[in-house]
């Protein structure tokens, strides 16, 4: 005969101590208690929650329990509405080899009764939920990181074969507010691989064309629309207001401009460059690893460094770097993962290889170095390989 709910709930307690609200709220109220794990449903966790809890669900336990604790020995209360469920939770954990595990004595309810502090999270409305539910169902985003993400800033420098992508997925993920940086204008040329813009936008600025097709895709999104060109005496205004940048710059003079105002105004930088078959990628978080001058000291001579409209891209190239940089971005914004920060990617579109090349900070780095006089300079002279200790002048 198979044990009955009663039966399973004698069991547990047999083997999982419970303790009251009064005995462990004075820790948490102190910073010092249990990592408290609670496992009722979504719709109770919007309700209220003990202070500092994790929301795992009864039906999760298992799988993301190990993503949530720091090892086998850590001490954790686990909580549900009336403490039975999470008393069979809590010997489903020392079944699996958590040792140090108790129950909250009447849950949540009994908490609430005895008045202590209680946390009711801001929560996603019922169309946000649908819209991002495959983030939600994610551990490393769940609801948290998608409150993150609607939260969050990232301007993209050009709305051209690399902002394209990156602009669409990142509106499509629900990054709050985007920012477009792009004096130029939609030509037919461009449709071959900058897929926000379309045939009936020729002609219009490439930051309103694409701010039609982010709030097609994405009404909730703010787009700021910056119809200018980036240079030294905007630069450091525009950087401050956002979370991340996204390079998709096509020269040299910006890039080296972006460069220096993230590392002033200590924003990460997202660098994807693209010719012809090829594309690179790696991600600049300032005085945290390599910065981009690190990597690349000087600019290369102009007759060696010709542009996509000199040599050509294949099309396709872009969705993929763009992406990457996509998601990079989002990897910075809810701190997930290893971004490629100390890495570069190369892409090689005609073998299909990726290569990875190892990135370091140099100690003599005149951006980044201990040493370094970092100032905006005339970056189109020194580029053009003139006035390379020039800090004033044109603007980039």
């Amino acid at each position: 005969m198979s044990p009955s709910y009663q039966d399973l709930l004698a069991t547990a307690r047999e083997v999982i101590p419970e303790v009251e609200p009064s005995e462990v709220a004075p820790r948490v109220e102190a910073g010092d208690g249990p990592l408290i794990i609670d496992v009722r449903e979504t719709a109770e966790w919007d309700q209220g929650h003990l202070p500092g809890a994790v929301h795992i669900p009864r039906g999760f336990l298992e799988s993301r329990v190990a993503g949530a604790t720091s090892g086998t020995d850590q001490e954790l209360l686990i909580s549900c509405a009336s403490g039975q469920r999470s008393l069979l939770a809590a010997k489903t954990l020392a079944d699996m080899g958590y040792t140090n595990v108790t129950n909250l004595a009447g849950g949540f309810a009994r908490w609430k009764q005895n008045n202590y502090p209680v946390e009711v999270p801001r929560i996603l409305s019922p169309a946000q939920r649908s819209r991002y539910s495959r983030h939600v169902l994610i551990p490393e985003v769940g609801e948290e990181g998608q409150l993150k993400l609607l939260d969050s800033k990232a301007l993209l420098i050009g709305a051209g074969g690399l902002g394209s992508p990156a602009a669409y997925y990142l509106a499509a993920a629900g990054v709050g507010t985007i920012g477009l940086v792009d004096d130029d204008e939609v030509d037919e040329s461009n449709l071959q691989r900058q897929i926000i813009h379309t045939t009936e936008r020729v002609g219009m600025n490439k930051g309103e064309s694409a701010k039609e097709a982010i709030r097609a895709l994405n009404p909730e999104v703010q787009v700021n629309v910056h119809p200018f060109r980036v240079n030294r005496d905007n630069v450091l205004d525009l950087l401050e207001q956002y979370d991340v940048v996204v390079d998709g710059a096509d020269n040299f003079p910006t890039r080296y401009l972006l460069a220096d105002a993230s590392l002033m105004t200590r924003t990460p930088l997202v660098h994807a460059s693209i010719l012809r078959f090829e594309g690179h990628a790696s991600v600049f978080n300032p005085y945290d690893g390599p910065c981009y001058r690190c990597l690349f000291p000087e600019p290369p001579p102009p007759d060696l460094a010709p542009s996509c409209g000199e040599a050509g891209v294949l099309g396709v190239l872009c969705g993929v770097m763009g992406n990457i940089q996509a998601t990079e971005a989002i990897k910075v914004l809810l701190g997930i993962g290893d971004t490629l920060s100390g890495r570069l990617l190369i892409y090689d579109a005609l073998g299909m290889t990726f290569t990875e090349l190892k990135v370091r900070r140099d100690p003599d780095c005149p951006s980044c170095g201990p040493n370094a006089d970092l100032q905006l300079r005339d970056y189109e002279a020194w580029c053009a390989g003139v006035g390379s200790h020039d800090h004033v002048g044109a603007t980039a």
